[in-house]
């Protein structure tokens, strides 16, 4: 009896880093089968970019002038990384929407009755809503693939385009799920993760060149980050880009994306975590 009271003893603490890790895991196990149990969620997470797709591509196609011409391929080729990057930020709504619906029913308080990491909950969360987001883009790719989008570079910088996309729509997730702890109900969750989300990705460089913009919104829209991340899958596409500026985010939009999405994560989850303690205490 006193070996396994001493070996109780003696046993080192369990890591946070690995326990928060292996909880934050479990957590976006359990929203992938909640997922999967629910695949309307998937489906019409889908058909909301197929249909700006089509509709972009063939209603604005012949009557927007990319690079000197109005060719309807040239305006699908310069489009499809702005509907990438809304697709991606548009998961924001999701994301604050279940961590809203979450705080509705009480879960949020379950899980604070178990021993985990603090914010496994909202990490396990978002990394689930990644995982959505990685498997709505491969199948908008196959649908911009069927329009006649193509690229033009190494599979390499292709992959590293969606690598950013997929960065980006984590940091807004983290957005959603400020929001969502913000809130009390997932309507109001919904509303708020689109409303902002309008003027964000129309404000900038995803649908028309912004050089043709008045000068005070041209400069809100070439330091948007999102237009960062729209201009930086571009250059690595090989797609069509937009005229020539002297403002840093569009002379260097690799490395202006990954700042945006970092610095993004870095304060929201931040907000998030200290939001979640003191909105279920």
């Amino acid at each position: 009896m006193s070996a396994v009271t001493d070996a109780v003893r003696v046993a080192p603490p369990a890591n946070p880093v690995s326990q928060s890790i292996r909880d934050s895991l479990v957590v976006a196990k359990r929203n992938l089968i909640r997922m999967s149990r629910i695949p309307e969620m998937v489906i019409f997470g889908l058909i909301q970019p197929i249909m700006f797709v089509v509709l972009f591509s063939y209603v604005f196609g012949g009557s927007m002038n990319i690079g000197g011409t109005t060719d309807p391929v040239v305006y699908r080729n310069f489009l499809m990384a702005g509907i990438f990057a809304q697709t991606v930020t548009f998961a924001t709504a999701g994301a604050g929407a279940g961590i809203a619906d979450d705080m509705h029913k009480g879960l949020i308080d379950r899980f604070r009755s178990l021993p985990m990491a603090r914010g496994a909950v909202l990490t396990g969360r978002t990394l689930a809503d990644l995982v959505q987001t990685a498997l709505t883009l491969f199948v908008l790719a196959l649908v911009a693939l069927l329009v006649g989008w193509r690229t033009h570079t190494s599979v390499g910088e292709v992959l590293g385009a969606f690598g950013l996309l997929l960065l980006t729509g984590y940091a807004f997730t983290w957005i959603g799920a400020v929001i969502g702890l913000s809130v009390r109900t997932p309507e109001a969750a919904t509303s708020g993760g689109l409303i902002w989300l309008f003027p964000v990705t129309f404000i900038s460089n995803a649908f028309v060149d912004s050089s043709r913009m008045t000068p005070w919104l041209r400069h809100i829209a070439e330091w948007n980050p999102f237009s960062a991340t729209v201009q930086a899958c571009r250059k690595l596409f090989g797609n069509p880009g937009v005229s020539p500026s002297d403002a840093w985010p569009m002379a260097h939009p690799v490395w202006a994306s990954l700042i945006y999405s970092v610095l993004i994560i870095v304060i929201f989850r931040t907000l998030a975590v200290r939001k979640y303690r003191s909105a279920t205490a």
